[in-house]
């Protein structure tokens, strides 16, 4: 578990430029909080933050390179804009046109690959042969500890919190706010959410070892691969998890535009799409992790919805 004290000063290096997000009351009586309106449209820039601040002078003058399905990527790109400082992203060619584009609005190099090459790539640590500062998108602890921040922020913010729900790619936005929250109230119920189109997780926690899973999913978010380490890390800080059917999954979206006013991409409408699969209980929030969804699909959702 990352200390409670490390999470807390993340958080305090990160406040300066990141949102407090608001938390968005539904009608059942539970809530959303709303990452989606940070400004590079995802929770990814709370960690960001905390990790290129937290690196040496040396490190930064070097550049920050990092390895992502978008989300990531475009977190990396602002945070690098935002303090000055060189940035390539390796990302795969299947990423959303609107995050390939904002890498390179905020002056970061997108290095395009096929997922078997990114893939290819992190297992060879191709990191070692570049100059620039490797973050890694999850599983850096200094990452996590930035998105531990969230946490903090939502017991401020619902002080009465029973239960929190939240998307799951790599893990690090569950590993962060779930060992903010089990510091301070354990007894509230961390869950992670995954589409039918890639459970990577819920199978491989069923199964007790990695299981190989093909990604067939609008939540592109949460298509990162299997990691050793978040595998362990998740064990401790999960306590159940959710499986959203991909048909749920494109209408939660639609749902959440019409509804709601919220414009979230497939990743940060998980939590709320899963919302169904709970009992009535304790206040309970669904973090909307991300906004940014190809326009097409959107519209596509939109028409269907």
């Amino acid at each position: 578990m990352i200390a409670l004290e490390r999470i807390e000063a993340a958080a305090r290096r990160a406040e300066p430029y990141v949102l407090r997000t608001p938390v968005l009351p539904l009608e059942d009586g539970n809530w959303l909080k709303l990452e989606c309106v940070q400004r590079a449209g995802s929770f990814k820039t709370r960690g960001f933050f905390a990790a290129v601040l937290g690196l040496s002078d040396e490190q930064r003058a070097r550049g920050i390179i990092t390895v992502s399905a978008g989300n990531a990527a475009l977190a990396a790109a602002y945070v690098a804009h935002r303090l000055g400082v060189q940035c390539r992203v390796v990302m795969y060619d299947t990423a959303p046109p609107p995050k390939i584009d904002g890498v390179r609005r905020w002056g970061a190099e997108p290095l395009l690959l096929p997922r078997e090459g990114v893939l290819d790539w992190l297992a060879r640590r191709g990191w070692e042969r570049e100059p620039q500062t490797f973050i890694h998108p999850f599983a850096e602890e200094e990452v996590i500890a930035g998105h531990g921040g969230l946490g903090l922020e939502l017991l401020e913010q619902v002080p009465d919190l029973g239960r929190v729900v939240i998307p799951v790619g790599g893990g690090g936005l569950i590993s962060g706010v779930g060992n903010a929250l089990k510091a301070l109230r354990p007894q509230i119920e961390v869950i992670g959410v995954q589409s039918d189109g890639y459970p990577l997780w819920p199978r491989t926690f069923a199964a007790g070892h990695q299981v190989d899973v093909t990604p067939n999913t609008i939540a592109d978010g949460t298509t990162a691969p299997f990691n050793p380490r978040m595998f362990e890390r998740l064990g401790e800080t999960v306590d159940r998890w959710l499986v959203v059917p991909e048909a749920r999954l494109r209408n939660a979206v639609a749902e959440l535009a019409g509804q709601a006013k919220v414009v979230a991409e497939g990743a940060g409408a998980l939590a709320y799409a899963a919302l169904e699969q709970l009992p009535a209980g304790p206040p309970t929030v669904a973090v909307v992790s991300g906004g940014n969804i190809a326009p097409r699909l959107l519209a596509e959702l939109l028409t269907a919805g």
